[in-house]
């Protein structure tokens, strides 16, 4: 009769328990993805086709690697939005 007792008082307890909500939240941001993406360079006044070439290609290495990180940022929340979404 004791074992029924505390089994029945196991029971009860676990299943109360088992009803708490859960507060979820949304993943935190990487810090890299939070900073935003370098000026790009201006070119002086100068008469060299050779320095505006270098600015150009400067800007234009600056613009992928920031469009990259962009892509990467947009991959990484779509996953963690799908992955807390399917989660309930």
């Amino acid at each position: 009769m004791k074992h029924i007792v505390l089994l029945i008082s196991v029971f009860l307890l676990t299943a109360c328990a088992g009803t708490v909500p859960v507060q979820r939240n949304f993943p935190e941001v990487p810090i890299e993805l939070m900073s935003a993406c370098p000026s790009l360079k201006t070119v002086e006044g100068t008469d060299k086709l050779s320095k505006v070439i270098d600015v150009v290609t400067d800007n234009y290495a600056l613009y992928h690697e920031c469009r990259t990180k962009v892509d990467v940022w947009i991959d990484w929340y779509k996953t963690q939005k799908q992955i807390f979404d399917e989660v309930k």
